[in-house]
């Protein structure tokens, strides 16, 4: 047996500042290429979602929900790094429109929909998978910034926080700092 590949962290048309991808043609490609699954994980909103679901569903692939979350850093308001939240379970799927919604309400800061960090409890994050977001995570910047000290204090934050369901991300898209 081959190991299938999934997009585990993917923008599309709808993240609105950095996703070009349309939903129909996503799922034609997942399709030709055989794999199994495919997440969606627009930045800070779930706006394609149903879109996204009806045509994973009607093309047999099994869609993902999920959605790349920005984290207010209180340091630097303006530069907030972010976490990829998946959906694991219908509860997951609640917390996550719940933060979601949070962020629009009650985070928003130059039209940008931030969570704060203490927002993220066991409570709000049961069933959900959660990804570092690579260098645009917290770890990513604390390890680009060459403090390994505190990239190790928010692994151990993310990794209790979620309980065997955080995951570190690793991106090689050519940029710098990838490696």
């Amino acid at each position: 047996m081959t190991d299938k590949f999934v997009h585990l962290h993917l923008h599309s048309e709808f993240s609105l500042v950095d996703g070009a991808v349309r939903i129909k043609p996503l799922i034609n490609t997942v399709a030709e290429q055989a794999m199994p699954a495919v997440a969606l994980t627009d930045r800070a909103n779930m706006f394609a979602l149903v879109r996204f679901y009806k045509a994973a569903m009607a093309s047999g692939i099994k869609p993902i929900t999920g959605c790349e979350i920005w984290i207010r850093d209180p340091e630097d308001i303006n530069n907030p790094s972010s976490l990829v939240l998946l959906v694991k379970n219908e509860v997951g799927y609640k917390n996550l429109t719940r933060l979601v919604s949070r962020g629009y309400v009650d985070g928003q800061h130059l039209g940008r929909a931030m969570i704060d960090r203490q927002w993220l409890t066991h409570e709000t994050t049961e069933g959900l998978i959660a990804l570092s977001a690579a260098a645009d995570g917290e770890i990513g910047r604390a390890l680009i910034s060459g403090n390994e000290e505190l990239a190790v204090e928010h692994l151990e934050f993310y990794r209790d926080l979620f309980a065997g369901n955080f995951y570190l991300e690793l991106q090689r898209t050519g940029h710098a700092h990838d490696e």
